[in-house]
């Protein structure tokens, strides 16, 4: 059988070579036959398949689908340029170095806001120690109601 022969050819060659004058056991019989719907099935997927690109292709979905990805990359590679354009533009006009000594600035009042906060806290606790007593017990008494 060549490479070139076609399905209905090698279903022939096939065919014909089973008809010789063999004795063969039940068990290489089966291997055989499996062998041959093996064969078959291929054959036939071969042939579903050329078919199916051969639709593809007539019908303009193969077409449709390079067009749609190529679309799709341009539109990305069109998003990733405006996306640069832009950060070298704020890098430019010192958006983002202003924006981090913003951050920066902010961080540490909100540290010191923090160490008033606790200082002042002491120094009440200082100064008015039964007040902060008092407040403990107020906060326990409201606790326990408000469980009840």
């Amino acid at each position: 059988m060549s490479s070139s022969s076609t399905p209905e050819e090698a279903g022939t060659y096939v065919s014909t070579t089973a008809t010789t004058n063999m004795t063969v056991d039940a068990d290489t019989q089966r291997t055989v036959d499996s062998i041959k719907n093996i064969a078959k099935n291929i054959r036939e997927a071969s042939s579903r398949i050329r078919d199916t690109v051969r639709t593809l292709h007539r019908s303009g979905a193969i077409d449709e689908l390079t067009q749609a990805i190529q679309d799709a990359m341009i539109a990305t590679r069109d998003t990733t340029q405006e996306i640069s354009a832009t950060a070298r533009d704020l890098r430019e006009r010192g958006i983002i170095r202003d924006t981090a000594g913003a951050i920066e600035e902010t961080a540490i009042a909100a540290k010191e806001t923090a160490e008033t906060v606790k200082g002042s806290a002491q120094q009440v606790k200082k100064a008015a120690p039964k007040t902060a007593e008092t407040l403990r017990e107020l906060s326990s008494k409201t606790r326990k109601t408000k469980k009840n």
